[in-house]
């Protein structure tokens, strides 16, 4: 196992430094980064995804580019409007609902989006299950307005029945994420009528085999989203976006753009608005040169022998 760690650009998700672990099977790396605050039992779905990866063991593609969103944290307006800027996408998603921050700032933000990418291009906003179902439905409205018009709304309430009844009461379509990739039963989600659009995320999910059998029993178009993985990650999103039958949402896949360093040879950038369906090749001077502190690779390989020790006890 190698364990790194690399410095974000933009504080995000409450994050200014990402940790993860490769592991090592018979083709190659599989990256295994759940973030540092789950327990063994949530984090084994991500080590299934980077084991599966690391096997080689992903379906054929269907196409060989995949049309990527740029992320915007939760920043002023003119960091907001940079970003968009050079993010090289037709497509944003923009994150609002930030603790402590008022809609105002949200709306300035997504305004900010709008006028870097034109009338043409799409925007979407992600508030991670920041509000309660009155606020959601006010802040939708004050948003789209301000966006010229949403394309979706992630997660604007924490439950599938917050998500339905907002859906109710909205002509912005929803999209789900963390109801479905945090949840019991993801296909809750299907039988309230609570989305729109399903947000499938690989590492939380287990892989790409996972995610595509998520996907077909769902019954929703599909957006495939990182997890701030770094390129070795972020293939696996890529490997399912070009393993679905149908994409007509543009991914959340550009992440490796929040990052201030990578571990390929050749980092996983958007060129034109997409990824290119490649396997990334390890950067061997990258690993060694953002290798974790010693503390860190301690805590990785006890998370890892947690992970195992539930497993051997899962199958006893």
């Amino acid at each position: 196992m190698k364990v790194w760690s690399i410095p974000m650009r933009t504080r995000f998700r409450g994050i200014t430094v990402r940790e993860g672990a490769l592991v090592e099977g018979a083709a190659g790396w599989g990256e295994w980064s759940p973030f540092l605050e789950y327990p063994p039992d949530v984090a084994e779905p991500w080590l299934r995804c980077a084991e599966e990866a690391a096997a080689g063991d992903w379906p054929q593609p269907r196409r060989d580019r995949v049309p990527v969103n740029v992320t915007v944290p939760a920043v002023g307006p003119d960091d907001a409007r940079r970003i968009a800027r050079d993010g090289g996408c037709r497509t944003a998603k923009v994150k609002v609902a930030e603790p402590g921050q008022p809609l105002a700032e949200d709306e300035a933000r997504v305004a900010a989006v709008r006028d870097a990418l034109g009338p043409q291009g799409a925007i979407r906003v992600d508030a991670n299950g920041g509000w309660d179902v009155d606020a959601a439905v006010a802040a939708i409205a004050r948003l789209d307005r301000a966006a010229g018009g949403l394309e979706y709304v992630e997660q604007p309430c924490p439950t599938v029945e917050e998500l339905a009844a907002v859906r109710r009461r909205v002509d912005v379509p929803i999209a789900a994420d963390e109801s479905i990739r945090r949840a019991a039963d993801p296909y809750r989600v299907r039988e309230l009528d609570a989305a729109d659009v399903a947000v499938l995320k690989v590492q939380p999910l287990g892989g790409v085999r996972a995610c595509l059998r998520i996907a077909e029993d769902i019954g929703l178009p599909v957006v495939v989203s990182s997890a701030l993985e770094t390129s070795l990650g972020i293939a696996a999103g890529v490997a399912l976006a070009a393993a679905l039958p149908e994409l007509p949402y543009a991914c959340g896949l550009a992440t490796v753009q929040l990052l201030t360093d990578d571990l390929a040879v050749e980092p996983l950038l958007p060129v034109d608005g997409a990824l290119p369906v490649v396997t990334p090749v390890l950067h061997a001077a990258a690993v060694d040169r953002l290798v974790a502190a010693p503390d860190r690779v301690d805590h990785w390989e006890r998370r890892l022998s947690e992970v195992r020790a539930l497993r051997q006890d899962r199958r006893s």
